[in-house]
């Protein structure tokens, strides 16, 4: 049975449901309304468009959650190197505000191995529970083996709400644990808060490169997921004297094989500081013209103790690696100053880097978008502007 359908004897064939479906699902065939399924996404447009309610969505029958037996807020405490990353304290700093909307206590999940000593740095930051899952297997992120137990915790314990970071490892988990245990999620949050009379979680993010703002809610379906930003939120503050219960989950080996096998790590050979924790940051674009020419821009960035970003083309170009790039496919930055140099301001870009404290371009174009959103601009040739500036620091900062 398809998900939707026209009611044959209600269509007049006026073309309306035509007209709204913004993704060409529906066309007229001899004065009737006809929908290609493949192309529906039943977003219900042509629902509130048809005069004759003569559209019909289904729903897929199923059994229904008790949304009763959800509660408490989840943050999955991300580490690397058996050292939680700083945007698990920035999810606890949020969690903390729902959770204490809510009335639940706010809980963190740490996976990994040999790692019972990094719960204190949770429980001080206002974690009232952490799930602890210490496993040899599970010293380093893989992909099935994390969804597998982050699933099961969720099937056992039943939260209400569950937070990931928007970062390369939470990207990866949260659709895999969202199917497993058949949740909605939204991606990239910037504003999270709760209706308090149905407990329901909106879940704002920037959509259209950044035009629109869109809310998100999954009224039916728990526990309620979401990635968030990295530097969007404030970091949960250390509470002196606050204890939190430690919870040592046991799991089943089964849950923790994996089809791929780490052979080795090689760190990226960088010297400048990364991106997503850097106060400054300078990046390049396609104006560099070369990959030898990011030397000019980490010159500047190891003066100034800033991470080196970059744009979608340089990166596409080759020039630099993927974990540099700055905008809507990449890393989403915060930092006090950034610096934009041969950088045009696509939107994609803007969506990125736009909260930026200070923002500074270097452009020979003077019409280049990135001047509309920069505090400062300096149209010119950043082959000569970026060398001055950087000797410019060097003597100022005395190095």
């Amino acid at each position: 049975m398809d998900p939707i359908c026209i009611i044959k004897t209600k269509c007049i064939g006026c073309g309306l449901c035509v007209k709204a479906c913004p993704f060409a699902a529906i066309s007229l065939q001899n004065d009737l309304a006809v929908v290609d399924v493949p192309k529906c996404t039943l977003c219900g447009a042509c629902l509130e468009v048809c005069p004759h309610d003569a559209i019909e969505i289904r729903q897929a029958q199923g059994v229904a959650q008790d949304l009763n037996d959800y509660y408490d807020v989840w943050i999955f405490a991300e580490q690397k190197n058996g050292v939680v990353q700083p945007i698990a304290y920035e999810l606890l700093g949020e969690g903390r505000k729902l959770a204490d909307t809510l009335g639940m206590s706010l809980c963190a999940v740490l996976i990994g191995h040999d790692i019972q000593k990094q719960v204190t740095a949770l429980t001080s930051r206002g974690a009232d529970r952490v799930h602890l899952v210490d496993r040899a297997e599970l010293a380093y992120f893989q992909d099935e083996p994390y969804a597998n137990v982050l699933s099961e915790l969720v099937r056992r314990h039943k939260p209400a709400i569950l937070l990931y970071g928007a970062t390369s490892i939470g990207r990866s988990l949260a659709p895999r644990v969202a199917v497993a245990v058949n949740a909605g999620l939204t991606a990239d949050c910037t504003g999270l808060s709760i209706v308090p009379e149905t407990g329901d979680l909106l879940q704002t993010r920037p959509t259209f490169g950044g035009n629109i703002m869109a809310t998100i809610i999954s009224p039916d379906n728990r526990p309620q997921m979401a990635t968030v930003r990295h530097k969007v939120m404030k970091e949960a503050e250390v509470v002196e004297g606050h204890n939190g219960e430690i919870v040592l989950e046991k799991i089943a080996s089964e849950l923790l094989r994996s089809r791929t096998r780490r052979l080795r790590f090689e760190p990226e050979q960088e010297t400048t500081m990364n991106i997503a924790e850097a106060n400054i940051i300078v990046s390049g674009g396609r104006g560099l013209q070369k990959p030898e020419n990011f030397k000019l821009i980490r010159d500047l960035a190891e003066v100034l103790g800033a991470g080196v970003g970059s744009s979608r083309a340089a990166v596409d170009a080759g020039w630099i690696p993927y974990s540099h790039q700055v905008g809507q496919t990449g890393k989403t930055v915060c930092p006090k100053i950034y610096i934009a140099c041969g950088i045009s301001g696509q939107i994609q870009h803007l969506a990125g880097m736009s909260s930026s404290d200070l923002i500074i371009a270097i452009n020979k174009d003077p019409d280049a978008p990135i001047f509309k959103f920069a505090n400062y601009g300096l149209v010119g040739d950043l082959f000569t502007i970026v060398p001055l500036l950087t000797k410019e620091f060097k003597n100022l900062l005395g190095k």
